[in-house]
């Protein structure tokens, strides 16, 4: 079989990935998506790379029609989405430059349409697990072999943005246990489960949130830190994807082609 299209969804300092492209415009039911999508080929895929918040970063991420993303991906035949993420370390053993592959999160957003599924038909779409399993152990094993330090688990609680955490927040998200703060991981991974498609992020650790409690040489993150720091991850980003693409395999991953068993009332 030949292997199916791989979409990549880049976040804040990623916003070109596959050179020598074809841009395709994609229209969908949901609006226009953040930019048109570069299609290439990388270890012999063809993949579809998307800037989640456009090509000049004009979209925050409150405002990023993630419906219409990860509908023109589907359009375009991706059945798996890698998407790497700038995020911010609540735990000192996650430090910063680490890659985090997260399987949970924590929803804390607002306002942001989350489903494809607005009725009249009801459908409850689980999200147990809401990361592909299958797509995360390739992740996983890339960064490995590669040498970047990884956690093979983690939860990332989703904040809404554009600000960043009080310091009353994030101790709160730190004494929950969770690992890692984002702005972008949802609705995105919901959505390209109601899609039925393959999906993994990976969390870019770019700084400590506020700081560290009781660590006054740990700063609180600014904007051009996350993105100083992101700048410097790009090339492991793209090592990343170059060694993992290529052995993703071309049969469905049951975790996803299923995804809607069972969900209609």
């Amino acid at each position: 079989m030949t292997p199916p299209l791989v979409g990549i969804v880049g976040g804040s300092g990623l916003y070109r990935l596959v050179d020598d492209a074809e841009m395709v415009a994609v229209h969908t039911p949901y609006g226009e998506p953040s930019a048109a999508i570069a299609i290439g080929t990388i270890g012999g895929v063809r993949v579809a790379f998307l800037p989640r918040h456009g090509l000049d970063h004009e979209f925050p991420p409150h405002s990023i029609n993630y419906r219409a993303n990860l509908w023109a991906l589907r359009e375009l035949g991706a059945a798996w989405v890698i998407a790497p993420c700038a995020s911010g370390s609540l735990q000192p053993g996650v430090r910063v430059g680490d890659f985090v592959v997260c399987d949970q999160y924590v929803d804390r957003t607002s306002g942001r349409p989350d489903t494809f599924f607005d009725g009249p038909e009801a459908v409850h779409v689980s999200a147990a697990d809401p990361y592909s399993p299958m797509l995360r152990q390739a992740l996983i094993d890339g960064c490995q072999a590669l040498g970047i330090p990884v956690h093979d688990r983690g939860t990332v609680v989703v904040i809404q943005g554009p600000r960043f955490s009080t310091r009353a927040e994030s101790r709160w998200y730190t004494a929950m246990g969770w690992d890692v703060i984002n702005m972008t991981a949802y609705p995105e991974a919901h959505l390209a489960r109601e899609l039925c498609l393959s999906y993994a992020n990976v969390c870019l650790v770019t700084d400590y949130d506020v700081g560290l409690e009781g660590r006054s040489d740990v700063p609180a993150v600014t904007a051009q830190e996350v993105a100083a720091v992101f700048a410097r991850n790009n090339q492991r980003v793209r090592e990343l994807v170059a060694a993992v693409i290529p052995r993703l395999p071309s049969d469905p991953d049951p975790h996803c082609v299923d995804a809607l068993d069972g969900a209609h009332l």
